[in-house]
Order: structure tokens, then sequence, then C-alpha cells
């Protein structure tokens, strides 16, 4: 449902089925934006996040994680893995669109 919001949005959207695929993903096609969620198959996103601010490539891209995590635990783990926002699931999509906006680049080649 995220994608198609996004998409209606005007925004090119890619996903990724896991955390591994996702820094694969996200280093060959250096989107100007990184939506990520927790719960991953074979590596989870806040591994994945470390893993992503490793390559020079990526240590700029803004990574918003997506999480049905609220306590606040999890929101000072997200930002010591290099997140640079925290949502917690269900979103809030007004919050989700502004919380976008305000990260995502206008030069970017991944907005429509």
């Amino acid at each position: 449902m995220l994608k198609y919001l996004l998409v209606a949005r005007g925004f090119d959207v890619v996903e990724a089925v896991n955390g591994e695929e996702a820094i694969e993903m996200t280093e060959r096609l250096r989107p100007g934006l990184i939506l990520m969620d927790i719960s991953l198959p074979r590596l989870d996103g806040l591994t994945a996040t470390r893993r992503m601010r490793e390559l020079s490539t990526l240590r700029e891209v803004p990574i918003i994680l997506l999480t049905g995590h609220a306590e606040p635990s999890w929101r000072v783990e997200a930002l010591d893995a290099g997140c640079d926002d925290f949502l917690v699931k269900p979103l809030d999509i007004a919050l989700l669109e502004r919380v976008v906006t305000r990260h995502f680049s206008v030069e970017s080649p991944v907005r429509s």
C-alpha cells in the first residue's frame, strides 16, 4: 500500500525483499531516499542501515526507518545505526509525506 501511495504522489519506488538485497540495490541504483523496515528477512533493517552507512556512495542518502516498535529505545538504536528519521506503524500518512518531503533531494533521479 505504501508503494502505491508514493507512486501516486510522483515517486519512483523500488522494493527489496530482504536486507541483503536492499544494500545491493541501493548501492547500484543510488536512490534519493530509503524507507527501511526493521523486520526484514536475511538481514534486519538496522544491520542493513549500518552496512549502507559504511559505503561512501550511501553515506548521505537519507534513511527513514519504519517500524511497529514504538519504544523509545528503538528510536535511539535506529538513529545510532545511521537512520535520519524514525516512523512508527501504523503510519500517519500526512506525517509520512512531510518526513519524505523534508528528506528527499529534489535533484534525485528517483523522483518523477
